[in-house]
């Protein structure tokens, strides 16, 4: 059978009718800028004066985008998608932390989640946000190339000690570790971490994977600057290949503090680049693990039509796709069906820590351009099947 993202049989086979109504009232929902803007503010407020809105927010939004607060509600989660030959990223939904002890907490947390996936081979993935292990005003200094105070550099050796022991971790458990991106003006340190760690462990394997945000304008040129520094030093490269997300925060601060944007021109410019990226990673497989993580149909379609021209097979162990837990299970779930290797981003943690994840998807939502349109119209869609059998 052909590869169909608007086959909507298969996109939701996941769900009852109860469960697509949910998510038909939260995608209208987000459709609305003012609701949504509104429903963050409440949501702010809310938790900073602790009123009884955890159970709300739980059984909506939480509920669609989670997999749940704790290790084992996830991996329930992870259990039902494995049925649809889907595994799942787990990532312990907590950033922006300032204390060592809060570091410490989160990298005890990342160990515990990669030695409970161990025997699992539905969680191939686990996802690592740098703002989890280090303090944003150090990484901050560290782009900037700073000098550092002797405390400082202490903090910075705590903190590559602790990125260490989970890709150790990781390679001892054959567990791959993504590790994010994050705003342009910290983006350095966490290139070099990165770049670190994959050049320790991504010799015969590859277990760490940096993040190239296409939507920059010099992710695509840095992207090929990664492979070819992989291919001197003799290690493979991991490249999870994103659009991106700051971009409204980027572009504001570039015009405050009057310097260029690192952001493309316009979404045709960021399309192409991740097109492009697409080919350089496909055409260099041999020495690139790819993970292709986008909603945007056309780049899968590009994708699995590359794959084929270049004669790999749909479970290249080199390839795989993934979009987030909760959207775009059209792609997903069609993916898979054809044999594909995909992975559903799974966010999980108690719901007042991952307030930040659950905001930005609300505001992607809202902002990005027939994202919500699209997602609603395919659930219409579905419902309507059901209805007519």
């Amino acid at each position: 059978m052909p590869l169909n993202f608007d086959n909507t049989e298969v996109a939701f086979s996941s769900k009852n009718n109860l469960e697509l109504r949910k998510a038909h009232f939260l995608f209208s929902s987000m459709g609305k800028a003012w609701l949504t803007k509104a429903g963050i503010a409440m949501t702010h407020f809310a938790f900073r004066f602790h009123l009884p809105v955890k159970s709300l927010i739980k059984n909506t939004i939480f509920r669609q985008f989670c997999g749940g607060e704790t290790l084992q509600e996830a991996n329930q989660t992870a259990v039902n998608l494995s049925a649809y030959q889907i595994s799942v990223i787990m990532d312990y939904g907590v950033e922006g932390k300032n204390e060592e002890s809060e570091f410490e907490k989160t990298t005890a947390t990342f160990i515990q989640t990669i030695k409970f996936s161990a025997d699992k081979a539905y969680i191939p993935f686990v996802s690592l946000k740098v703002t989890g292990f280090c303090r944003f005003q150090l990484l901050e200094k560290l782009h900037r190339q700073e000098i550092l105070s002797r405390d400082e550099e202490k903090e910075f050796d705590r903190f590559q000690q602790r990125i260490d022991s989970i890709c150790f971790c990781a390679s001892q458990h054959k567990k791959m570790i993504l590790v994010d991106a994050e705003e342009s003006w910290i983006q350095q340190p966490v290139d070099d971490i990165t770049n670190k760690m994959m050049a320790k462990y991504n010799r015969d394997e590859v277990i760490v994977y940096n993040t190239f945000q296409l939507y920059r304008h010099d992710r695509l040129s840095y992207l090929i600057e990664s492979a070819a520094l992989a291919g001197q030093q003799g290690y493979l490269l991991g490249a999870k290949l994103v659009r991106g997300a700051y971009m409204e925060k980027e572009r504001k601060r570039a015009a405050e503090m009057n310097y260029p944007s690192p952001i493309q021109p316009d979404k045709t410019s960021t399309d192409n680049d991740y097109n492009e990226a697409l080919r350089f990673c496909i055409s260099n497989i041999s020495r690139i693990a790819l993970f292709i993580g986008t909603h945007n149909e056309y780049s899968c379609m590009l994708a699995t039509e590359l794959m084929q021209q270049n004669g790999l097979q749909a479970r290249h162990p080199h390839i795989y796709f993934s979009q987030l837990f909760g959207m775009s299970d059209n792609i997903s779930f069609n993916l898979a069906k054809a044999g594909f290797q995909v992975s559903k981003y799974l966010p999980y943690g108690p719901v007042e820590e991952v307030i930040p994840y659950l905001m930005r998807r609300a505001q992607e939502n809202t902002s990005v351009a027939g994202q919500t349109g699209r997602e609603l119209g395919l659930i219409t869609k579905e419902l309507n099947r059901r209805k007519s059998i």
